[in-house]
Formats: structure tokens, C-alpha cells, sequence
């Protein structure tokens, strides 16, 4: 694994975390963008190498809508950057 690529954080509501995190980490998203087959709204913030993405679901069939209703809202995944996906996954199993 080279780095942590972004975390993943399940929002409730993108406008309001979008102000939170733009005041905490002094910059404001550089991108947002719908993923149409997860149903989900993402906002993406740059620190250093790394990025935080906000989540939040479009619909109550997204996996982010299941996950904030069982769990809450928070970090929801790690995303990692590897030079070779499948020697990763060999790997790791």
C-alpha cells in the first residue's frame, strides 16, 4: 500500500457538512459529484496527498442511507492507493 487515498464519511445532510469541514480544514471542496448507481452525493476535500469525501445518499436505497440508519452518521470506509489491485488482494486473503 503506497497511501491512504481519501476516508469516506457518511453524511446526513452535504450543504451543512460542507460548511463544518470547510471551516475546519480552511478549504472548500475542489468537487462534487452524483454517483447515479450507488445513489449518492459525494464532496471532495483536498489535504495534502490525501482527500475526504463527504457521502451523502440521493435515495433510501443507497447503501450510505442503510449505513447512517444503522450506524449513524461517520466514517464509513478507508480507500487505499496500491501499485497492483489484484497482488493486494492475493495478499490480503
Amino acid at each position: 500500500m503506497n497511501k491512504i487515498e481519501h476516508l469516506g464519511i457518511a453524511v446526513k445532510d452535504i450543504a451543512a457538512s460542507n460548511e463544518i469541514f470547510t471551516d475546519l480544514l480552511g478549504t472548500p471542496p475542489y468537487k462534487q459529484e452524483i454517483v447515479e448507481s450507488e445513489g449518492v452525493l459525494t464532496s471532495f476535500f483536498k489535504i495534502g496527498e490525501s482527500k475526504i469525501v463527504l457521502l451523502q445518499a440521493t435515495n433510501e436505497n443507497s447503501p450510505i442511507h442503510n449505513f447512517i440508519e444503522k450506524r449513524g452518521e461517520g466514517m464509513h470506509h478507508i480507500a487505499f492507493a496500491v501499485e497492483d489491485i489484484q497482488s493486494e488482494i492475493k495478499r490480503l486473503m
